[in-house]
């Protein structure tokens, strides 16, 4: 299973007088102790599709992704959501399988009118180096941070759904995620199963279990929600999972990027029309 949909932006844009406020308030409630994921499933060669809908059921967008396991226990992947507006979301994600989980490198753009700010980040864990560049809106003035960050081994910046394919069945865990202020911290991911779901697959029904994935920024939300109403009321996401022995991903529901708006992604199957020189197959 690629890792599909673990691009939640955790980019945080804050004006220069609130930068002092982010960076105490994260420090204090954001220095998490999570451990590597061990692995239970092994990443390989991958290609699916995905469909992007707003909560009322219009279609928005399109996803494609794409993972190749390459020399060693290296993979890359790729996931790419283009949108009606013109907007784009572009992420690339590299990371080692051996034995636990670890993030190699990362990179996300997203630009056009579906993103409150156009972005680009991106970072590398061997050399530590990482850049930023922001800008608010499509004609704000851009601003661009760079420097060297010690990248924990428990970041998990966009590979959170093969973390959760990973974990034992029901089970909940607290990942460590790397945030933009715009200058990088370590944000705690708490991953909480929930209900039980029914999924179809054909006339067939099968069980689904329901993730919230709640980041903690503690102090950090009720101070910038009261105080700017920059933040959600409910700052979290949903993801239903396969509840399987070999688990697989459904569907998520959430924000691209933090004040974005809430869409609901989920796999779709290529559809293949039949021709006049084989009219016995036909997919829809």
């Amino acid at each position: 299973m690629a890792c599909w949909l673990n691009n939640f932006a955790f980019y945080f844009k804050v004006w220069p007088a609130l930068a002092g406020v982010m960076v105490l308030t994260i420090s204090l409630y954001s220095l998490a102790e999570a451990a590597p994921i061990a692995v239970q499933f092994r990443e390989g060669v991958t290609h699916g599709f995905l469909l992007v809908r707003s909560l009322a059921g219009e279609t928005v967008g399109q996803g494609e992704v794409t993972q190749v396991a390459k020399e060693g226990d290296l993979v890359e992947s790729r996931l790419v959501f283009n949108f009606k507006d013109g907007s784009l979301h572009d992420e690339k994600v590299a990371f080692s399988q051996q034995q636990v989980f670890t993030l190699i490198s990362y990179r996300l753009v997203q630009h056009g009118p579906s993103f409150p700010e156009q972005i680009d980040v991106a970072f590398d864990r061997g050399s530590g180096e990482y850049t930023v560049r922001s800008k608010a809106g499509e004609t704000g003035k851009e601003e661009v941070v760079a420097g060297v960050f010690d990248l924990p081994k428990d970041v998990y910046n966009g590979m959170i759904i093969t973390v959760l394919l990973n974990l034992p069945q029901g089970a909940s865990e607290t990942v460590n995620v790397l945030a933009f202020t715009p200058s990088p911290e370590i944000i705690k991911l708490e991953l909480s199963p929930g209900p039980e779901d029914t999924v179809y697959v054909g006339d067939l029904s099968r069980k689904a279990l329901q993730y919230e994935f709640k980041p903690d920024i503690g102090m950090i939300q009720e101070f910038l929600g009261k105080a700017f109403g920059k933040l959600p009321a409910q700052f979290h996401y949903h993801c239903w999972i396969l509840a399987d022995k070999v688990p697989s991903f459904l569907q998520f529901q959430g924000p691209l990027q933090l004040m974005g708006p809430i869409l609901r992604i989920a796999l779709v199957s290529p559809s293949l029309t039949s021709t006049p020189e084989d009219k016995t197959m036909s997919l829809k």
